[in-house]
């Protein structure tokens, strides 16, 4: 399979983020249950903003290490999910 191709650091973009959430969620405020958690950022868009924030660093592992590795179309898509994800918290903050 050839990994090298945007469309697969686009994936790796959208899902590390979640992944980063998650991590946050369990380590800041697990003592909530999760379904609680996600209703509060719901309700609350520049909490949600902020904690969105905090789990694009979860992008730098992917995007270090396919700049590292000169797969740079994955390391691309890395980062116009990141830049997606982006104009989502802009949203979040100013907007709603």
């Amino acid at each position: 399979m050839n990994r090298n191709i945007a469309t697969f650091g686009l994936l790796l973009g959208i899902i590390f983020p979640l992944l980063g959430l998650l991590v946050v969620y369990f380590v800041k405020y697990s003592h909530d249950s999760f379904i609680a958690f996600f209703q509060s950022l719901s309700q609350n868009f520049s909490a949600a903003a902020l904690m969105l924030s905090l789990s694009l660093f979860a992008n730098l592992i992917p995007f270090i290490y396919y700049t590292n590795k000169r797969l740079d179309q994955t390391a691309k898509g890395v980062l116009i999910a990141t830049m997606l994800y982006a104009v989502l918290i802009i949203l979040l903050k100013y907007v709603w």
